[in-house]
């Protein structure tokens, strides 16, 4: 069986992938991968690929999204299956890397649940019975990681590449999925890179925000069956 890995977003470990490992570890191998060492996308992708099995599908989400697009462009001889969820193949806008530089310096001063909290966290969900203990997850996550990694991450996001002429050469089985009320990584994205990946499913969440894998566990990995044809 080829080995899953998994990449999770900003401030994310495989806690955000709780109910899918859960479901899936007695019949695939899985890897989860941090990505929280480096400042730049294409460091990040390099060491997943020094760690990972020689051949493996790769699943990121979010920010582990941006990061897996970068993995199989880096190698995508190794990359089996491809799975996209929430995320977005363009480059950062401008304003959006100045919005960064007050969020860093306010974690830099001790503010990082501030920052999580009022900032960050607010536009992540749908409205649920799940909401507020995602949420609470969520900055459990974000403060067993720290401050460094925020920042890290924050660096790596600005500076990433744009990748739609890469997803233009994927040819592996790929699974492109979001939440249906995702605020960060709204629906045109996910058009878009269904539309520049010939070979993709796109799988649209009812009942999820950003987190579709917390939120609503259950259809998330009934996708990933399928995608992964288990």
């Amino acid at each position: 069986m080829t080995p899953l890995v998994l990449l999770p977003g900003m401030m994310c470990d495989a806690r955000l992938y709780g109910p899918q490992i859960n479901a899936l570890s007695g019949r695939v191998p899985i890897h989860l991968a941090p990505i929280t060492a480096r400042t730049r996308v294409e460091h990040l992708a390099a060491d997943i690929l020094d760690g990972a099995p020689p051949r493996f599908a790769l699943a990121g989400l979010s920010m582990g999204g941006i990061v897996a697009m970068e993995v199989w462009r880096q190698a995508p001889e190794r990359v089996a299956r491809l799975a996209l969820l929430d995320t977005n193949p363009r480059a950062e806008l401008d304003e959006v890397k100045l919005q960064r530089e007050p969020q860093i310096e306010k974690v830099r001063a001790g503010g990082l649940r501030e920052v999580m909290r009022d900032e960050l966290k607010p536009n992540y969900l749908a409205d649920g019975p799940l909401r507020q203990e995602v949420l609470d997850l969520c900055m459990d996550m974000a403060l067993d990681l720290g401050p460094g990694v925020f920042e890290r991450q924050s660096r790596a996001l600005q500076n990433r590449p744009d990748q739609q002429d890469t997803l233009k050469r994927v040819t592996c089985p790929t699974l492109i999925l979001m939440g249906a009320e995702d605020r960060l990584c709204p629906r045109d994205r996910h058009e878009r890179m269904h539309e520049l990946v010939e070979s993709s499913t796109l799988e649209i969440i009812d009942g999820a925000g950003h987190l579709p894998t917390l939120e609503q566990p259950d259809a998330v990995t009934a996708a990933f069956k399928t995608w992964l044809d288990l």
